[in-house]
């Protein structure tokens, strides 16, 4: 006689909802058992079960040992961690009690629930390493605000600049990441709750109250895009990939600064590691780390987003139990690279002279030497340029100063233009110069560069604020919630 198939089979046991039970109870335990007692406390308030089963089912809560979930491993005589928590409530206030917690409420809803609260602790937790970083460049950016510097273009030195300087334009970059971070939070902390399997329940329940126990700002109010939308997850993805994308281009910079052949900056010893064979290397391994998790965590986004694409607007496993667990990972690496990042530069110095002598070396003024015959003479800038290219090309890579004021003299004469004194000449060839004149907003000279660190100091404070605010928020919602669990308790 052939057998009767029975759930769940050995192979999709072993493939799928063995994962997803350990992936639950490592990600999720908390969240679901949180998002019982604030649905037992409004379904109490509304008198849809009466006092005396929530009095029961919530000490049924109280009482679940919740270090023997974790280390309970997957059987299959229960299809997953929600299932697993209703069978050790029912053993604790019986099966008929432990049946009514899940009244007016779905797996559907209960999982976006607990979904977005995790994701929302997770971009909390960014903003504040984010944070954490700015005010580490910040602070660098005050002490080397005149540190003069080559900048770079095509990776080839530029013009004149500050250390200072280069290190705001990362902050602000930052600061846009943590102002996406913030948008992103406003989504995701919505509460699908009372959203059931896609079409709301009959039942009078109060979807205000759940939202405010559980410490959301509003509801996700349509009941379908509730449960369907993804947006939450591919929003929240997408700022962590731009974030870890101008990570990735920072690290890359502070690398190449390492190099023997730049010598712009040494990692304290606590961040590099030696050769096994060469002992006179010092390997910059931590930020090749900050690097290498960067790619990660941006891959994993991306990963998150190729994941949904052409997915069903609807209900679907796509978006849930296999693909929740690569949203946290990449939320874990992206962490990882912002406080790695944060501790390397710690104990980073920088090699200020040598960047001088970059930065005074070469032809890195000849803008402001074409920019001063232009005020000097009047003559036109495309006419400046060219005379101060033909004198670069003459002197075929051999930077020399007093040559080049001669060159430019001569160049200018004989275009009939009576050229600057060869003291202002002189003066447009000064790096520190090049960057003191450069005082319009956003500029490197201090008078720039100081309303600007200024400005950065501020955007800290109100950042670190609003984080403050939303994590206290979320502590009072979990008081609030243990106390009227409490106060409905016989």
């Amino acid at each position: 006689m052939k057998s009767i198939p029975v759930f769940p089979a050995p192979i999709y046991r072993d493939t799928v909802l063995a994962y997803v039970f350990a992936d639950a109870k490592r990600l999720f335990l908390s969240s679901m058992i949180q998002i019982d007692y604030a649905h037992l406390v409004m379904l109490a308030e509304q008198k849809i079960v009466s006092r005396e089963t929530v009095s029961a089912c919530l000490s049924a809560l109280d009482a679940l040992d919740r270090d023997e979930i974790l280390l309970t491993e997957f059987d299959g005589s229960f299809e997953d961690l929600f299932f697993l928590l209703e069978r050790q409530l029912a053993a604790l206030c019986g099966s008929d009690d432990a049946g009514r917690i899940h009244t007016a409420r779905s797996r559907n809803d209960l999982d976006m629930t607990m979904y977005r609260m995790v994701l929302r602790d997770r971009l909390l937790q960014t903003l504040d390493a984010v944070i954490s970083l700015r005010a580490r460049l910040v602070e660098l950016a005050s002490q080397h605000r005149s540190s003069l510097m080559p900048a770079y273009t095509h990776n080839q030195p530029a013009q004149p600049t500050t250390l200072g300087h280069y290190l705001m334009g990362m902050v602000e970059v930052l600061e846009r990441d943590a102002q996406r971070l913030r948008q992103a939070y406003a989504r995701v902390n919505r509460c699908p709750l009372g959203a059931c399997a896609i079409t709301t329940t009959g039942f009078p329940i109060d979807r205000s109250r759940t939202e405010h126990l559980l410490g959301f700002d509003g509801l996700q109010t349509n009941s379908y895009g509730a449960i369907a939308s993804v947006d939450y997850l591919t929003e929240s993805c997408s700022v962590l990939a731009v974030a870890m994308l101008n990570i990735g281009r920072f690290a890359q910079d502070l690398l190449l600064w390492s190099t023997a052949e730049f010598g712009y900056l040494r990692l304290s010893d606590a961040y590099v590691q030696v050769s096994s064979i060469m002992p006179q290397k010092r390997n910059p391994v931590s930020l090749e780390h900050v690097r290498v998790l960067a790619s990660r965590a941006f891959s994993e986004s991306q990963a998150v987003l190729s994941s949904l694409h052409n997915t069903p607007f609807a209900d679907m496993n796509d978006s849930e139990d296999s693909l929740q667990p690569l949203v946290d990972l990449a939320f874990s690496d992206g962490l990882r690279v912002l406080r790695l990042l944060e501790g390397v530069l710690s104990g980073t110095t920088f090699d200020t002279a040598k960047m001088r002598m970059r930065a005074e070396d070469g032809f890195l003024t000849a803008t402001e030497l074409a920019d001063t015959i232009v005020r000097s003479t009047g003559v036109s800038f495309h006419q400046a340029h060219t005379v101060v290219s033909d004198v670069v090309k003459a002197l075929a890579g051999d930077f020399d100063r007093e040559r080049m004021i001669l060159l430019v003299r001569d160049a200018l004469m004989e275009s009939g233009v009576r050229p600057p004194s060869d003291e202002v000449l002189r003066e447009a060839l000064d790096a520190e110069h090049f960057v003191r004149i450069r005082s319009i907003p956003g500029g490197p000279a201090p008078e720039a560069l100081d309303p600007e660190i200024a400005h950065a100091t501020v955007l800290l404070d109100l950042d670190q604020s609003f984080l403050h605010a939303q994590r206290e928020r979320l502590r009072t919602a979990t008081l609030q919630l243990k106390a009227a669990a409490r106060s409905l308790q016989s």
